[in-house]
């Protein structure tokens, strides 16, 4: 059983900045990539930023050069951060961290990988 919990998000002025961050944990498994994506009511979910167990990082055009995101491994558990600056009214939206996991077995090997996903967490860009 793998859990994300998100935070950091809340109500910032444009040109502001936020920091999202979202700790994965649980038992024995292993990261593939983690990331961020944002939902606004009535679109679809968009993804902003990932990055891979190797290091690798895409994020979506609107927030490149505004938008970092990091990794980090402690205990057990696995973080992932989302820096926010220059922030618009159209970042709005309500963030979900995401993580593509395996989880290894003895007799199968690597399980998966599997979507895990973050509840949630609301960001407002408003003066």
């Amino acid at each position: 059983q793998v859990q994300l919990v998100e935070s950091g998000g809340g109500l910032a002025q444009p040109g502001g900045s936020l920091r999202l961050s979202c700790a994965a944990s649980g038992s024995n498994f292993k990261i593939k990539a983690m990331g961020w994506y944002r939902q606004v009511p009535g679109k679809e979910r968009e993804l902003v930023a990932t990055i891979s167990s190797g290091g690798t990082i895409n994020y979506t055009d609107s927030v490149k050069g505004r938008f970092a995101i990091s990794r980090d491994t402690a205990k057990n558990t696995e973080y992932v951060y989302l820096q926010m600056n220059s922030l618009k009214p159209e970042d709005t939206a309500v963030y979900h961290c995401h993580a593509r996991i395996t989880l290894p077995t003895m007799a199968f090997g690597d399980l998966g990988p599997d979507d895990y996903w973050g509840t949630g967490t609301q960001v407002t860009i408003s003066s």
